[in-house]
C-alpha cells in the first residue's frame, strides 16, 4: 500500500488539495456568470440578472465559509413530526413540538464539532438557539457527523407569511435538504408545486424522510415510500432517496443519521450545492443569448451594396457615362438623390440577416447600434460624390474616323480624277481604281476600329464608375452596419461563452 493511502496526514493533504481546486474551480463558475451579467448588460432582463446576481453573491459567502461545514436543514409541514425528528438526530431535546413550538420564525440549529460562528450568522441563527452537539461524553459516537450544521426550520406551510419567508431564504442556503413528510400529507400539493418542483437538478442534494411511520401497519409502509417515490418522479426529480423513521419509536432514525453522516464525509456538499446552483443560474441566463450568433454568410455585403447602388442609381450613371463614350449622347451623367425607400429596405434586410435567431433585446441591440435610414443615405450621397465620373470620348477612336474620314476623301478624289480621265480621252493610272478601293476599305476599316475603340472605352469608363461607385457604397457599408453588428454579436458571443463556462 502506498504512503498516501496509508498514512493519515497525507490523505487529509490531498482531501484539502482536492477540494481546494474545487473551491477554485467554483469560483471561475462564478466569475464567469458575473462577467457574462458585465458583457450582457442591458441586453439581459433585470429579472434573470438580479436573480443571477443573487446566487452568485450567495455562492461567493458560502465559500468564503469554507466547505468544512455542511448545511443540512431538515424541511417539513405543520405536524410531519419534523422538530421531532430533529431532536431524534441530535439525541437531544433541542426544538420545540406540539404545543410548545414556538410562534415565531426562529431557527434551531445543532452543530457537531465545530461551533461554525461565522456560518450561523450567515445563516441567521440566534446565539440562543445554536448547540454544540458533540462532547467528551460522547467519545467518538458522534463522530460520524462531524462537520454538520443540522438546522430545524419553521413549517413551510405555516399560516405566519414570516415563517414561510425563512424556509425560503435558507433553501438556497443549504447544502443539504431533508423533507419530511408524514403518511397523511406527503401528497400535499404546497410542497410538490410550492418547492420539489422547483428543484429539478438538486436532487443530489436532497432526501426524503417519511415519517411516523409506526402510526400505519408494517405491511402498507412499502406502498406508501412506492407513492412517494412515484410523486417525486412526477415532479421531475430522480434518484432522490426515500427513507422510513419514527422519531417516537426511534426506528429509522440511525438509518437517517447514517445517511447524514455518508453526505458529511464526502466533504463536499457545500461544494456540490453551489456547483448545483450555478448551474441553474447559468441555465436562466442562457435564455438571455441564441445558441449561436448568425454564420458569416448573413454578414456578406453584396446584397446590401446591390440595394444601395439601385437606391442611388449607379447602374443608371455607369450606363449613362458609356453612352456618352458611344457617342450616343452628349449630356453628361451625374448622380441624382438617393431613393429612401430602397436605402431603408438595404438597412432592414441586413438587420434581418445578421440578427436572425438572437433574442429581441440583442436584436434591438444591433438596430440602435447601427446607422438609421437619414444616417445611411447621407452617407451614400456624400461617398458618391467622390466617385469621379468621366464622360469623355475617346480620343483614338476620334483619330480613327478622322482617318476614316481622310481615306474616304482620297479615295473619292481619286477615283474622280480616274472617271475624268476616261470621259477626256486622256490615258488614265490603271492602279487609279484599285488605289481607290483600297483607300475605301483602309477607312472601313479605320470606321470600324473606331467603332470597336469607343464601345471598349465606354465599357472601361462604365466599369470602372460601377467599381469605384460600389467601392464606396461597400466602406459605407461596411463602416455604418457591419462594424457595429460585428462589435454586437462579438459582445453575445462573449457573454454566451461565458455562461457556457459557467456551466457544470
Amino acid at each position: 500500500m502506498s504512503g498516501t493511502t496509508s498514512h493519515p496526514v497525507h490523505r487529509h493533504v490531498l482531501e484539502a488539495a482536492l477540494h481546494g481546486d474545487e473551491t477554485v474551480r467554483l469560483e471561475e463558475r462564478a466569475t464567469a456568470l458575473d462577467q457574462a451579467l458585465v458583457v450582457g448588460g442591458s441586453r439581459l432582463e433585470p429579472p434573470v440578472v438580479a436573480r443571477v446576481g443573487a446566487v452568485i453573491d450567495r455562492v461567493r459567502e458560502r465559500l468564503e465559509l469554507g466547505v468544512d461545514h455542511s448545511v443540512v436543514a431538515l424541511v417539513g409541514g405543520t405536524g410531519s413530526g419534523k422538530s421531532s425528528l430533529f431532536n431524534a438526530v441530535c439525541g437531544l431535546p433541542l426544538a420545540d413540538v406540539g404545543v410548545r413550538r414556538p410562534t415565531t420564525s426562529d431557527i434551531t440549529a445543532c452543530v457537531w464539532a465545530t461551533d461554525g460562528g461565522a456560518l450561523l450568522d450567515w445563516l441567521g441563527v440566534r446565539p440562543d438557539r445554536r448547540t454544540v452537539r458533540e462532547s467528551l461524553l460522547d467519545g467518538e459516537a458522534e463522530a460520524p457527523l462531524r462537520g454538520m450544521v443540522l438546522l430545524d426550520l419553521p413549517d413551510h406551510d405555516s399560516i405566519a407569511p414570516e415563517h414561510r419567508e425563512v424556509v425560503d431564504r435558507l433553501l438556497p442556503q443549504a447544502d443539504l435538504l431533508v423533507w419530511v413528510v408524514d403518511p397523511q400529507k406527503y401528497a400535499d400539493d404546497a410542497l410538490h408545486s410550492g418547492y420539489l418542483r422547483g428543484l429539478v437538478g438538486h436532487e443530489a442534494s436532497m432526501v426524503v424522510v417519511l415519517n411516523q411511520v409506526d402510526t400505519v401497519p408494517p405491511e402498507v409502509r412499502p406502498e406508501l415510500v412506492a407513492d412517494v417515490g412515484r410523486l417525486l418522479q412526477e415532479d421531475g426529480l430522480t434518484g432522490v432517496s426515500v427513507l422510513e423513521a419514527s422519531a417516537r419509536t426511534g426506528e429509522g432514525v440511525p438509518a437517517l443519521r447514517e445517511r447524514l453522516a455518508d453526505a458529511v464525509s464526502a466533504r463536499s456538499l457545500a461544494a456540490r450545492r453551489a456547483g448545483a446552483e450555478l448551474n441553474d443560474a447559468a441555465v436562466l441566463l442562457s435564455s438571455q443569448v441564441a445558441p449561436r450568433e448568425p454564420a458569416p454568410a448573413d454578414l456578406a455585403l453584396g446584397g446590401v451594396v446591390d440595394t444601395l447602388a439601385d437606391a442611388a442609381g449607379l447602374p443608371a450613371v455607369a450606363g449613362a457615362v458609356a453612352a456618352v463614350v458611344r457617342g450616343g449622347s452628349s449630356v453628361t451623367p451625374s448622380f441624382g438623390p438617393v431613393q429612401e425607400d430602397s436605402v431603408a429596405l438595404a438597412r432592414a434586410d441586413w438587420l434581418t440577416a445578421a440578427t436572425a435567431g438572437l433574442p429581441r433585446a440583442w436584436r434591438q441591440d444591433v438596430a440602435e447600434r447601427v446607422a438609421t435610414t437619414a444616417e445611411l443615405r447621407l452617407a451614400v450621397t456624400d461617398a458618391l460624390a467622390q466617385v469621379t465620373v468621366v464622360a469623355r470620348r475617346s480620343v483614338a477612336a476620334a483619330w480613327l474616323t478622322g482617318l476614316a474620314v481622310v481615306l474616304v476623301a482620297a479615295a473619292v478624289t481619286i477615283g474622280s480624277v480616274a472617271l475624268g480621265s476616261g470621259f477626256a480621252s486622256v490615258r488614265a493610272n490603271p492602279w487609279a481604281p484599285a488605289g481607290a478601293l483600297l483607300l475605301l476599305a483602309g477607312a472601313v476599316v479605320a470606321l470600324l476600329a473606331s467603332v470597336s475603340t469607343r464601345r471598349a472605352a465606354a465599357h472601361r469608363r462604365a466599369a470602372r464608375v460601377l467599381r469605384e461607385g460600389r467601392a464606396a457604397l461597400e466602406r459605407v457599408a461596411r463602416g455604418r452596419l457591419a462594424d457595429p453588428t460585428v462589435v454586437a454579436l462579438g459582445e453575445h458571443r462573449q457573454t454566451r461563452e461565458l455562461v457556457d463556462a459557467a456551466r457544470a
